[in-house]
């Protein structure tokens, strides 16, 4: 949505019910607290906040220095299904004084607690537009209700997942007024883990513990089976008395059934076992650090199915209650139990282990976007919603334009000169570029890397593109399954045996995918190039060296040990000049960048190379394009180089089709154009008849490497999502 004119702040009320929807409502408090020319905040606490037995959790706010403006006991004794219905009622009777004195532009309200849907009708029956945070999301309880419920009072959407998009769209809410920008609590998650811990675990679990040797467990009610989820919780306890690990227990929350929980803790002897800490609440900044640094987490809360998630902590999920959750690898679910030995055989399953990083709820940037979408409200629309009741796939597909657009992928070229980071959007368009010299140690290079991509993934949240992960094209030989530089070309100097994959992943807190740039190149092809749609195709890159790649039944060929489509080192001669592999009489030998360079240094050196119109500054190195700028010119010598270097390679794609039996033969690089006819005149001399029809093209693309390292991301995020 556009920026509209407005003269005056928005006024916000955000409404925080208990610790869980107030670990999400935080940090875009504090973004709106940052920014008071724009906005004026309100905070109303109600709920579990300010319950002794629950912590009063409401002081954590006031630390965190936000004036409460009003405080609501809205909570009816009892953790039983009237209770909470009475609960509602309660709220229902105390908030329409506190709105009419407040008198709030927007309520800003999260999730699927019954304290929020009574905000949420309060808010809308008062003619207040609501802001709803996590709308769309599918747990697979009564909360699913809730937050649904909620979702068609709202007149504005924040979610965190592509799918709970998708469903708020499906249930006919306005797309414009729908944001995806993923979880508040990321923005904060995200930069946690490197921060100091151990006095964070020591507090809470004792001295003697150490960083993944314990377990988190925290377990809620099931409010629509409340019977099964005790003997659940009964359980689980008696799975981790069995287990043995020191564990640090947190009290349930409010919802009915949680009395006859804790009184099944207090039956076990939980608060006085010497292998337990029972806890009412942990500070959210604590809480994240114990997660992270967990041997495991167990229980029900949506916690360990979404924030757990960033830190790859292991998580046993337990029952129903998060049964329709997007979940990341480190989850397992047990959805039934009779007894504690699948329980238990879990709890051995996953302690200990680490799982790589999930951002599917959040990339850490998600406030940002939130206070954008804040400022775009527009006061003097109409306030009644307006519901999109056209079939779905229509407003699908009208949108679907957009999304292409947005999500995006960092693309990293390592050559031998250049280092290059670009942000590729789902098109193909190169949205920004960055470059530098290639340093020359392996330090300098990945700490350089490092920045580049950190730069570019800042920069890209500004410029409204979605980084969904990082490719990088490298020269040499590449495990792609590790992410690993097995050993790599003369011309990137302690290059060998390099792990990209980690140390990308772990600062940017994204997917990696790692690739030898001829692989690349044919990806690239395959995706926005002349390859798209075809079965079986062979790209040959002509250039500083001659590498290619190899696309068969429209997959990427990596071979046995990653050594697929060294096409540069087909022997083409068996006494032709030496190549930098160590042999010699191969395509590369004749037809790269370097065995030009070589030729044409000999020439000149002889004095054989300028021809009339033609000089080479004293301080510039003569190179390939003084070759083909001499031979265009009609220098004889130049001409028979290159006819030579075409007539190599064209023995080589011979070779190839013979081999391989590819549709098409890209031929991409600086080189390309000028070989190419020299390599057809050889197919049509020296290959087989049923071959000689194969068409070989001159790739159009201008950024290969790029557009190939984009393209690992794009090809497998989008697979996924779609």
């Amino acid at each position: 949505m556009e920026k509209k004119e407005n003269n005056r702040k928005l006024r916000v009320c955000v409404a925080t019910c208990n610790r869980a929807d107030y670990s999400k409502l935080a940090p875009i408090m504090f973004g709106i607290k940052m920014e008071p020319e724009f906005f004026e905040l309100d905070v109303v606490v109600l709920g579990s906040h300010l319950i002794d037995d629950y912590g009063n959790t409401y002081r954590m706010i006031e630390q965190d220095d936000f004036d409460i403006n009003t405080r609501l006991h809205t909570i009816v004794r009892g953790e039983d299904e009237a209770a909470m219905v009475e609960s509602v009622g309660l709220a229902l009777v105390k908030l329409p004084d506190v709105l009419n004195r407040l008198k709030p532009d927007i309520m800003i309200v999260h999730g699927d607690r019954f304290d929020a849907l009574a905000l949420a009708t309060s808010a809308a029956l008062m003619n207040i537009r609501i802001l709803h945070i996590e709308g769309g999301e599918v747990s697979g309880t009564i909360d699913d209700s809730i937050r649904h419920a909620i979702t068609k009072l709202a007149h504005y959407h924040v979610c965190c997942t592509r799918s709970a998009e998708q469903h708020l769209i499906s249930m006919c809410e306005d797309h414009d007024r729908i944001l995806l920008a993923g979880c508040p609590s990321y923005d904060k998650l995200l930069s946690a883990k490197n921060k100091d811990y151990m006095s964070i675990i020591r507090m809470w679990l004792g001295d003697d513990v150490k960083s993944k040797d314990y377990i988190v467990a925290l377990q809620h009610p099931v409010t629509t089976d409340i019977k099964h989820s005790i003997k659940m919780f009964e359980l689980t306890l008696d799975a981790l008395i069995s287990f043995n690990k020191r564990t640090l227990v947190l009290f349930p929350n409010i919802d009915a059934g949680s009395k006859e929980m804790v009184r099944v803790m207090r039956k076990k002897g939980i608060e006085h076992h010497p292998n337990f800490r029972a806890v009412k609440h942990v500070p959210f900044d604590q809480f994240i650090q114990l997660v992270a640094h967990a041997g495991c987490m167990i229980g029900n809360s949506s916690c360990g199915v979404r924030e757990v998630g960033a830190f790859g902590t292991p998580v046993i999920n337990l029952g129903t209650r998060q049964i329709g959750r997007e979940t990341g690898e480190n989850v397992l679910h047990v959805r039934d139990a009779d007894t504690q030995d699948k329980i238990l055989q879990a709890l051995h399953l996953q302690f200990g282990k680490q799982y790589p990083c999930s951002k599917i709820y959040g990339d850490g940037n998600a406030v940002p976007r939130i206070l954008k979408f804040l400022k775009s409200i527009d006061l003097q629309e109409p306030l009644q919603k307006k519901f999109c009741f056209p079939p779905v796939k229509d407003n699908i597909s009208q949108d679907i334009d957009h999304i292409l657009e947005t999500l995006s992928a960092l693309a990293v070229d390592l050559g031998g000169t250049n280092l290059r980071v670009a942000i590729v959007s789902m098109k193909g368009e190169i949205v920004k570029k960055y470059t530098q010299f290639n340093p020359k140690t392996y330090e300098e290079r990945i700490n350089l890397i490092l920045q580049m991509c950190v730069e570019a993934a800042a920069e890209a949240v500004k410029l409204n593109c979605r980084i969904l992960g990082v490719g990088i094209s490298t020269g040499g030989r590449v495990n792609p399954r590790e992410g690993i530089v097995l050993h790599s070309t003369k011309l990137i100097q302690e290059w060998n045996s390099v792990d990209l994959r980690t140390p990308l992943s772990d600062t940017l807190h994204l997917p990696v995918w790692v690739d030898n740039d001829g692989n690349c190149a044919a990806l690239a092809e395959r995706k926005f190039g002349q390859g798209k749609g075809l079965e079986n195709f062979v790209t040959l890159i002509t250039g500083t060296g001659i590498g290619g790649g190899i696309i068969h039944q429209h997959e990427l060929i990596h071979g046995s040990s990653f050594c697929a489509a060294e096409l540069g080192h087909i022997v083409v001669s068996l006494d032709g000049p030496d190549c930098s592999c160590g042999s010699h009489g191969c395509i590369e030998a004749y037809a790269s960048g370097m065995a030009l360079q070589r030729e044409a240094k000999k020439l000149h050196d002889e004095d054989q190379l300028l021809v009339e119109g033609m000089s080479v500054p004293k301080d510039e190195a003569v190179g390939a394009l003084h070759l083909i700028q001499a031979a265009k010119l009609g220098n004889a010598k130049a001409q028979s180089i290159l006819r030579t270097a075409g007539t190599a390679l064209g023995l080589g794609v011979v070779n190839i089709l013979h081999t391989m039996n590819p549709s098409l033969v890209i031929l991409s690089g600086v080189l390309a154009s000028h070989y190419i006819h020299t390599v057809k005149d050889v197919i049509r001399q020296q290959a087989l008849s049923s071959v000689q029809d194969v068409d070989v093209v001159v790739s159009d693309l201008v950024e290969p490497a790029l557009l190939g390292a984009a393209s690992m991301v794009l090809d497998y995020t989008t697979r996924r999502i779609y």
